[in-house]
């Protein structure tokens, strides 16, 4: 069966993961992070894409963004891949690919997901075992809504404004979220919806995006049709967006 058409669309935020081959690791110290950064902060700047968070993992990369065109996030993913890749070999004296195929990506519905998703990006280091609390993870951008640093290419969303009134107010309110957490629920339908290339978001939301794109958000579920008004369709969840 052919592969889906990613799921692209200008003004939506997207969350992307890009892995590196074999889960192996994509870092190998801190020089390596930093390159990183800096052809991230290129890219984005270059391709016009305001990136709203990120993290560094040892053999992945999250990162939640929203492009200006239809072509704005894959040519910054394609160029900064490209960019990488030939950094780390030329480094590391090694050859061959580096990712694991081409990063996978979903769509969310802001209003709905947005500071979740922000709170699950920070929090893969802590999940991860190698600190005790995001502030002190160095490779993410929390520490910049925390108001522990500035970092130029991030660019908050809109919504962070609705967190407070002043800087303190947003940064509290920010760290307040994170510390709350997220559910496993809520993490696995975010996986499962960036691995599945299937939109996260209410029913409203997905046929939006069919009307835009030309590509449904969601997956179909197995078996014939449903017809418009079936029982069934009164008990679908807003995120039943899973992708086996």
């Amino acid at each position: 069966m052919a592969r889906l058409a990613r799921l692209t669309l200008p003004g939506h935020v997207h969350h992307v993961i890009q892995r590196g081959n074999n889960r192996d690791p994509i870092f190998s110290d801190a020089a390596d992070r930093i390159e990183m950064l800096r052809l991230m902060e290129l890219a984005v700047r270059e391709q016009r894409v305001a990136l709203h968070a990120y993290v560094l993992m040892d053999n992945h990369v999250h990162l939640l963004l929203t492009p200006e065109s239809s072509q704005a996030l894959p040519r910054m993913m394609q160029a900064l891949g490209r960019a990488y890749v030939h950094y780390f070999n030329r480094r590391h004296g090694r050859t061959g690919t580096l990712w694991e195929g081409r990063y996978r990506s979903t769509l969310i519905q802001a209003e709905h997901h947005l500071l979740g998703t922000m709170a699950y990006i920070d929090l893969k280091p802590v999940r991860a075992g190698l600190v005790a609390a995001p502030a002190e993870f160095a490779w993410s951008s929390h520490a910049h809504y925390a108001g522990l640093r500035v970092e130029r290419m991030v660019t908050p969303h809109t919504l962070l404004w609705s967190l407070g009134n002043t800087p303190f107010a947003r940064e509290a309110s920010y760290c307040e979220r994170v510390a709350n957490g997220v559910s496993d629920a809520e993490e696995r339908a975010l996986t499962d919806a960036t691995l599945g290339g299937w939109a996260l978001g209410d029913d409203a939301f997905r046929r939006g995006l069919l009307a835009q794109g030309g590509r449904r958000a969601e997956k179909r579920t197995p078996g014939r049709p449903r017809k418009p008004g079936h029982a069934l369709d009164a008990n679908v969840s807003p995120i039943n967006t899973k992708a086996e």
